[in-house]
């Protein structure tokens, strides 16, 4: 048996183990459990209090509350909400997002709860192989909720694990939670939007009936979510296309000399001010990773945008899209106004917009 399949093996082993032993909740069928619940990008971190004082709780903030990159204001990734197992109640179990954290070495009391949740034939799993130290179990309690046992025989193979797997743990929950939020917004979509997505730039838009038609020129497509609230952001969306001819277009200063050429002309703080056009704020250097969209190569970028004459300014992702099959570049931008508020919940949002657009199938041949 190669590496890959013991592996793949010993957390299927591991897994059955830890659902015959966690009987809490479990009996029936889903539809017998009410629905998981909690705030937009919140996590219930359920740890021994102890434990979390030391380099283990270090090494969760490091992860579930690292700042966002992009943002003028500290800002984290998520909402994390420790609760000691002694303290887990029945309400706190309908969370969407629950992350139990315990090593086998600790005895301490919190720690003991949820170590007796693993049988005594997963533990030796895990003493067997240091590399495992996680289990996803959807629906452990109430329906659409993702539990997660993060585990360890030391504290030092647990932290040594965190460290290595910190953007498979994020990615987790930040597909989660812009899931969640794309279920709520794309339930009803812009018709008008969407028809001229397709109509000037060949792609499938998703975009919420709250986003309004603003604009259109050859290859450029504008549409906004107007008037802020304390509850909403006034977000704008940009669409734009280009031929796709060099590598050297998505090199990052490249996107950014894009994304200033595409706003200079187009998007303006006071249509009336020329000069008020929107640029990139390079005080704050955007951040940039890869990723894809609908099967397509991209490059995320976050950073903030600013008027050139006029004081306004606010958050802003993209993505730049190649479709290599067509000889085209896609920019899908999301920007935000929302002063003297936390702006994550509304770049969420953009990004759950954006990440839904899709590309048609090429039937030339």
């Amino acid at each position: 048996m190669n590496k890959k399949n013991s592996l793949f093996l010993a957390l299927f082993i591991l897994a059955a183990s830890i659902l015959v032993s966690c009987q809490d909740g479990k009996n029936g069928s889903n539809s017998n459990k009410p629905k998981a619940r909690g705030a937009s990008g919140e996590i219930l971190l359920v740890i021994d209090s102890v434990k979390y004082k030391g380099p283990v709780g270090d090494a969760l903030k490091g992860i579930f509350e690292e700042d966002i990159k992009g943002l003028v204001r500290q800002e984290t990734l998520f909402d994390m909400r420790k609760v000691d197992p002694r303290s887990m109640t029945r309400i706190l179990k309908m969370a969407y997002n629950i992350v139990y954290v315990t090593t086998f070495d600790d005895k301490k009391a919190g720690s003991r709860m949820i170590s007796n949740q693993f049988s005594p034939a997963s533990k030796e799993k895990a003493a067997a192989d240091p590399s495992l130290f996680m289990l996803r179990n959807e629906d452990e309690f109430a329906q659409g909720q993702e539990v997660v046992y993060l585990f360890g025989n030391t504290e030092e193979e647990l932290i040594n694990n965190l460290r290595k797997n910190k953007d498979k743990l994020q990615n987790l929950f930040e597909v989660r939670e812009r899931n969640r939020l794309g279920d709520a917004i794309l339930e009803r979509t812009s018709g008008k939007v969407q028809s001229k997505g397709k109509e000037i730039l060949g792609l499938n838009l998703k975009i919420p009936a709250s986003y309004q038609y603003v604009k259109e020129e050859e290859n450029f497509l504008w549409a906004r979510q107007p008037t802020p609230t304390t509850q909403r952001a006034d977000i704008s969306l940009i669409f734009y296309q280009t031929d796709y001819t060099s590598e050297e277009q998505v090199f990052p200063e490249n996107i950014i000399k894009l994304r200033d050429e595409i706003l200079k002309t187009r998007v303006f703080g006071d249509p009336e001010k020329p000069t008020s056009y929107l640029e990139t704020e390079k005080q704050i250097v955007p951040s940039f990773r890869n990723m894809q969209i609908d099967g397509h190569y991209a490059i995320e970028m976050r950073g903030q945008w600013k008027t050139h004459t006029i004081s306004m300014g606010g958050s802003f992702v993209s993505y730049t899209i190649v479709d290599e099959a067509k000889g085209k570049l896609y920019y899908l931008e999301g920007f935000l106004y929302y002063p003297n508020e936390t702006h994550k919940k509304a770049l969420r949002e953009i990004e759950a917009i954006l990440m839904a657009t899709t590309f048609p199938e090429d039937n030339s041949n």
